[in-house]
């Protein structure tokens, strides 16, 4: 294999000098960079992008470690990553949740990592955080100097969604919970309650798990009971659109009978009937900020900013009652 040592040899130059000339660096003169060019081309030279990088203690390379790839909000926080990370000169290593991300985690093989995976604790990524190493989380409110939350501001359009139901008189609402540990789950909770004790209003809450599946069992479970109530806030689209299934079967429909809202606005939301109410935030623009944060802190060393990616209440026919 052909080194920078022949190169210089075949040049008649230096090894630092043809070093110099390969990296682009030092004050070299054009008839001395020339030589040693053409020696690198006839010898068909290529730098060890490894060895280099590895020299530098850099991969060049940002790690996103996501909970999973399936469904269009994951898609479009990829893709989001994926089209600003073309603006760069970094390489993009998507890792699904499983052991092996974890090891490229600890050990550091990436420069950067991107975090969408609530399995990894907090006191892993406060451990490996560091300014060789910052860390963009998508899914927790954990901070350090070296630890950014770029989160969606969930309070935002939970209160315009609430404000949309009570404001067309509606007073037996309830709340459709996903996963357990999941952030976006509880503040979408805590604020649409919060809401409603301002206003002396009672709100069960039923467990789902963010499954289309889970929120066609919790209707099916209220129905059972049969204290139905007159406007359900879903804490996705998901869950909300297994809960308007169940309600087709009941011959109940939304909003006359249930008036109901999701959170995310996937494409289906706009495709159910009726028309799903539902939560928007650009989940494109989510991850092409965290990109943006991750490379100023890499390569201008400009000191993280946190701040979130708005949300805002799209009312469409499943909520909207009719005079």
């Amino acid at each position: 294999m052909t080194t920078i040592r022949d190169v210089a040899k075949r040049a008649g130059v230096s090894v630092t000098t043809a070093s110099y000339v390969l990296n682009q660096k030092g004050a070299i003169s054009d008839a001395t960079r020339q030589r040693v060019m053409e020696a690198a081309t006839e010898l068909n030279y290529h730098p060890n992008a490894f060895a280099r990088n590895l020299k530098k203690r850099k991969s060049h390379t940002i790690g996103v470690f996501i909970s999973r790839f399936g469904g269009s909000f994951y898609e479009e926080i990829l893709e989001g990553i994926h089209n600003s990370i073309l603006e760069t000169d970094y390489e993009l290593l998507v890792c699904p949740e499983s052991r092996s991300p974890r090891r490229m985690l600890l050990y550091r093989q990436v420069d950067g990592a991107i975090v969408f995976d609530s399995k990894i604790p907090n006191e892993t990524l406060l451990k490996l955080a560091a300014s060789r190493f910052p860390i963009v989380v998508l899914d927790r409110p954990l901070h350090s100097d070296f630890i950014v939350p770029l989160l969606l501001d969930n309070p935002q359009g939970v209160r315009q969604a609430f404000q949309h139901l009570y404001q067309q008189g509606l007073r037996k609402l309830a709340f459709v919970a996903g996963a357990t540990d999941s952030f976006d789950n509880a503040e979408r909770m805590d604020t649409f309650l919060g809401e409603a004790h301002k206003h002396h209003l009672q709100v069960p809450v039923f467990q789902g798990n963010f499954t289309e599946i889970s929120g066609y069992e919790v209707a099916q479970a209220i129905f059972k009971v049969g204290d139905v109530p007159d406007g359900v806030f879903c804490a996705n689209d998901q869950m909300a659109i297994g809960f308007l299934r169940a309600m087709g079967e009941r011959g109940l429909r939304a909003p006359d009978d249930i008036a109901l809202v999701g959170f995310d606005d996937i494409p289906l939301s706009r495709r159910t009937q009726p028309p799903l109410s539902t939560l928007n935030g650009s989940r494109f623009e989510w991850g092409a900020a965290a990109v943006r944060q991750l490379i100023h802190f890499l390569d201008q060393g400009i000191p993280f900013q946190p701040h979130r990616i708005p949300t805002r209440f799209i009312a469409r026919q499943s909520s909207t009652l009719q005079g």
